[in-house]
């Protein structure tokens, strides 16, 4: 999905980052109040009166941390973008664990920071290895800054969205979840591009209107996914999966673009397989917690 968001991006005229995530949305909310209206689901629209406060927090998060992604894939490259973006995990570790008083351990956080090597090794962003070819004005040098900050409140927007989808649980389905954060996303977007009195741009080549629509229905299939993950799973394991992205993201780009990746790629790869097996052997019960479970404030 980044990918297209990129692409979609830089065409002309762009696909500005409000109306990428206004299209994702609106396919997201009508897929998921059609669901609970055809299966039953109480309380569709606003869910359980005990977690509501849960799914603003985590509705309002998600479309922070969306903004940021997608805003950052304007002007930084794609393995910036996405390196900043997994910076998620770790803070919704923390978070967690200070917050929902969630197990941490030793091993989660030795895990946590050997994969974010792998992912560093597998993207060889330019802010970090170098790009001496470059040369930037200094209006550009300008946006980039300007995207790295905004990429990082992204950061603590998704860590908000995150930990407050481990609060919720059991309590809510996840289609509720899903309501709050496209619903609230259709109306922040749709109130920036009012605001800004931004074109809504439909791409000219089929293939672009196939991306935006693909944006849209893998969006809906992705947090349905890790939405439901996150009901079993504590913050901090859980939101370790998604480091498994750029796994996929190397092999597809073999498959698809037909392109062998570079050694360091594929030892970043191995990195974060190895992180991932190490996280699972990991018991909430065991004996290297660092901070204790207390999930009995949380229900």
């Amino acid at each position: 999905m980044h990918l297209a968001v990129k692409i979609l991006n830089s065409i002309d005229p762009p696909v500005t980052s409000f109306e990428l995530i206004l299209v994702r949305m609106i396919i997201t909310y009508v897929c998921s109040i059609v669901y609970m209206v055809a299966t039953g689901v109480p309380d569709p629209f606003f869910g359980p009166k005990g977690v509501r406060l849960w799914l603003f927090s985590r509705g309002m998060g998600g479309f922070i941390g969306l903004y940021g992604i997608y805003f950052s894939l304007q002007y930084l490259s794609l393995s910036d973008a996405i390196v900043l973006s997994f910076l998620s995990p770790m803070c919704t570790a923390i978070s967690g664990a200070v917050f929902l008083g969630e197990h941490v351990s030793a091993r989660q956080i030795v895990a946590s920071l050997t994969s974010l090597v792998g992912v560093v090794l597998i993207a060889r962003p330019p802010f970090l290895f170098g790009n001496p070819e470059r040369i930037t004005s200094p209006d550009e040098d300008g946006l980039t800054k300007l995207a790295l900050s905004v990429a990082m409140i992204g950061v603590l927007g998704a860590t908000l969205a995150f930990t407050s989808l481990r609060a919720i649980g059991g309590r809510a389905h996840p289609m509720h979840s899903m309501v709050s954060f496209s619903g609230l996303s259709i109306v922040f977007s749709s109130i920036a591009m009012i605001t800004a009195k931004t074109e809504f741009i439909v791409p000219a080549k089929p293939s672009w209107l196939a991306m935006l629509l693909m944006i849209g229905v893998f969006g809906f299939i992705a947090q349905y996914l890790l939405t439901l993950g996150l009901r079993y799973e504590t913050a901090g394991r859980g939101t370790m999966a998604i480091y498994t992205q750029i796994v996929f993201a190397t092999i597809l780009q073999r498959i698809v673009l037909h392109t062998t990746p570079p050694p360091l790629s594929i030892l970043g790869t191995l990195i974060i397989l190895s992180s991932a097996l190490y996280t699972a052997q990991d018991q909430t019960s065991g004996g290297d917690s660092i901070i204790s479970h207390r999930k009995s404030g949380v229900r």
